[in-house]
């Protein structure tokens, strides 16, 4: 009922600033959040934190084989990712975040950052603090969140259908446990082993080139038949020979 009512005190406000005269111009966000409020438009060119926290929300977006990289950095690559996620959503696609932009992630977003269909609880089913992967607690959640709203954008380009996640986050020890590699993905928070649901493993891998996602594999690489592993390595290692990838 909380995250009902904020979201309609945010529709309100844009409504209010994009009819007022002068404010178009200048709007920041359109009411504060329980996560993280926007205070200004953003554009090429554009630095600080807030730069960075938008990066995390759109890092879904970067195109074909594509890694936003998370800079601070309102640069080229940034413009293009926001102006994917406008287009994604139906909003005016200029590249420049603003309140139309910031309503529509409000919207999106649960009051832990985590966005509306992706969990915490769903990325770590090893324990709760964290900690005991390849680096510290808090880089593997921070992780977590980042794969969390790449996985939001692989969701809405799959038709917003369910994904489920069998495996997220895992401490040496959970991945020891379930046979996993030494040099896991898992380990560093930024990984998740996904199911076929309704749209099939081939369907995700496939997509999954366009969300971020530096691993993807799947079906025909080894012990990758039963699920879709993707997750965010330095360099890019794509294979899921079943599907044509």
């Amino acid at each position: 009922m909380v995250r009902s009512i904020r979201h309609l005190v945010a529709a309100l406000a844009l409504v209010i600033a994009t009819t007022t005269l002068g404010v178009v111009a200048t709007a920041g966000p359109a009411s504060a959040d329980a996560c993280y409020t926007w205070s200004r438009t953003l554009s090429q060119g554009s630095t600080g934190d807030d730069v960075r926290q938008l990066q995390i929300r759109v890092s879904g977006y970067p195109g074909s084989g594509g890694v936003l990289a998370l800079d601070s950095s309102y640069g080229p690559a940034t413009k293009a990712a926001v102006t994917r996620f406008q287009q994604a959503y139906g909003l005016t696609a200029d590249g420049v975040a603003n309140a139309q932009t910031y309503s529509k992630i409000y919207a999106l977003q649960d009051d832990d950052c985590t966005p509306a269909n992706f969990s915490y609880a769903e990325l770590n089913r090893c324990n709760s603090t964290w900690s005991g992967g390849a680096v510290s607690a808090a880089t593997a959640r921070a992780n977590a969140l980042v794969t969390m709203w790449k996985l939001q954008a692989l969701r809405h380009a799959l038709g917003d259908r369910p994904l489920t996640v069998n495996s997220g986050f895992r401490s040496t020890s959970c991945n020891s446990a379930v046979g996993g590699a030494s040099n896991s993905r898992h380990l560093y928070g930024d990984a998740a082993d996904l199911g076929a649901g309704s749209q099939g493993f081939c369907t995700i891998a496939k997509q999954a080139r366009n969300h971020g996602f530096a691993m993807i594999l799947g079906p025909g690489y080894p012990g990758h038949d039963d699920h879709v592993h993707v997750a965010a390595p330095a360099s890019r290692f794509w294979s899921a020979p079943t599907c044509g990838i």
